[in-house]
């Protein structure tokens, strides 16, 4: 069953990619300036590796493939996959969320 959080519970983002490096950073940065720019200065948004991720971990944005591994190592997370790492419609989506103060739900990864 998907989990669900209202956005104004969510302090931090926790952005999970594979090695920590890379396309994933360039991600990050664009949702920090997403979030700069639309206002929403008290959420922080900091990178990780699975390998690193932390179990009590809250709120979690990684590439659809690493949703399953990223729900293994902090399993009472709301994560939010994507399938871009530049513009995908999943960033303004959040970005929105913030902004409105809308409940955030995990949408199903359908493997194909």
């Amino acid at each position: 069953m998907p989990k669900s959080i209202n956005s104004a519970e969510v302090k931090k983002i926790v952005f999970v990619c594979e090695a920590g490096i890379g396309s994933s950073l360039m991600s990050v940065n664009s949702l920090k300036k997403k979030f700069r720019q639309a206002g929403i200065n008290d959420v922080s948004i900091i990178h990780s590796a699975t390998t690193t991720l932390e179990s009590d971990t809250k709120f979690i944005v990684c590439h659809k493939q690493l949703m399953e591994s990223a729900r293994d190592k902090a399993p009472d997370a709301v994560v939010i996959g994507f399938d871009l790492f530049f513009n995908d419609p999943v960033f303004d989506e959040l970005t929105q969320a913030f902004i409105n103060g809308a409940v955030i739900t995990e949408k199903e990864n359908k493997k194909k």
